[in-house]
């Protein structure tokens, strides 16, 4: 069963392409790679983040709290209605990242998340974990409010299974189509030339990690996806002369929400 409860620290760098496969290299002496990614070179996980219509969720993130959280949903390639889908609570406190997740059929967690009704319990959900989002549903009005895509490739440790080091590359995000069903499609966040690495790990990070950023200059950066997207799509529409203040379509998107019902196919708005 995959890990639904999370506590570890992430820290997050940009790997310029022609160090790339160097760093690689190194982390094969120590590392393995992700059983899908032993098959495949990446795999694709989608999110659709949820926030308030004025963006408060993001908004308190990118101003470096010591307490921060968010609720996304996430997929892995794109799902249909019919597969499983987690929905998760992101949490950070003081640097350390709690993360709690419950497996749902995506057709219900869109219905749970539209009308904020729990669904009826499956052997497949984390009791715990509902009961924490409905807290967190109840405490916020949410609306989806961006999509965001990456293709990953993820290494664990040999002797020390608790460290994972992932690469994310082609992140793509789109502020329309806020379904995962719909397709992994969307505008480039980085150069192609550049890759999110992530370290992250329960305690602090082992020796030989430290001396190959060092050997690499690979330094620490503060990036979020999200919050990128958010300050950049900020900085877009003030170059194209509208008022921050006055940004009603960046806060209050043109978007609705679909609910679908169990007993036919059809969509109800």
């Amino acid at each position: 069963m995959a890990i639904e409860v999370f506590n570890r620290y992430e820290k997050k760098y940009l790997v310029r392409a022609e160090i790339y496969e160097d760093v690689q290299r190194v982390l094969s002496k120590y590392m393995e790679l992700d059983e899908y990614n032993k098959k495949h070179p990446y795999y694709t996980i989608c999110n659709i983040y949820y926030d308030t219509m004025n963006n408060e969720l993001i908004r308190k993130s990118i101003s470096k709290p010591k307490y921060k959280e968010k609720l996304r949903l996430r997929g892995y390639g794109i799902p249909s209605l019919e597969d499983k889908v987690y929905l998760e609570i992101k949490k950070k406190v003081n640097g350390l990242v709690n993360k709690r997740r419950t497996r749902l059929v995506l057709k219900e967690a869109y219905n749970y998340l539209f009308t904020s009704i729990m669904p009826e319990y499956k052997e497949y959900m984390n009791k715990q974990v509902l009961n924490e989002i409905d807290y967190f549903l109840k405490l916020y009005n949410l609306v989806p409010r961006i999509y965001i895509a990456y293709d990953r490739r993820a290494f664990f440790g040999i002797d020390n299974r608790d460290l994972r080091i992932t690469f994310d590359t082609n992140i793509r995000t789109r502020r329309t189509d806020l379904r995962l069903e719909l397709g992994d499609h969307g505008e480039k966040l980085l150069d192609d030339n550049v890759y999110l690495m992530e370290i992250k790990a329960e305690k602090t990070i082992p020796v030989w990690v430290s001396k190959m950023l060092s050997e690499f200059k690979i330094y620490r950066t503060s990036f979020s996806k999200y919050g990128t997207e958010y300050k950049k799509t900020i900085v877009q529409k003030i170059s194209e002369g509208e008022r921050v203040e006055c940004l009603k379509q960046f806060y209050i998107p043109q978007l609705y929400h679909q609910r679908y019902t169990f007993a036919t196919p059809q969509l109800q708005i």
